[in-house]
């Protein structure tokens, strides 16, 4: 099993940051992609923002210039960076890692999920 857990979520005001951290553990072999998702009431989970082993990042159109995906490999974490925050962003971000244990095991982990508030 790999587990993935997230902190960093928060109520923050318009125009405020935040930074989420994942970070996993369980019998982690390699870690291909790690990215954050998010869930608003009502609505789709969807893609906010990828990181691949070697550092390559996607983005949702509505994130790009203002979120910003890291990884460190060591420590098998992955962070957002989310500035100038807006209230659409209000969502439950679910953290997401996919790659393969011991054994050649392939994994498709998800966090708990962090809810985050943006106030107007």
């Amino acid at each position: 099993q790999v587990q993935l857990v997230e902190s960093g979520g928060g109520l923050v005001q318009a125009g405020g940051s935040l930074r989420l951290s994942c970070a996993a553990s369980g019998s982690i072999s390699s870690i291909n992609t790690m990215g954050w998702y998010r869930q608003a009431p009502g609505k789709q989970r969807e893609l906010v923002a990828v990181i691949a082993s070697g550092g390559s990042t996607n983005y949702a159109d509505s994130v790009k210039g203002r979120f910003t995906i890291s990884r460190d490999n060591a420590r098998n974490t992955v962070y957002l960076q989310m500035n100038s925050l807006k209230p659409e962003d209000t969502a439950v971000y679910y953290c997401n890692a996919n790659g393969l244990m011991g054994w050649g095991i392939r994994y498709d982990s998800w966090g708990q999920g962090t809810q985050v508030t943006v106030s107007s």
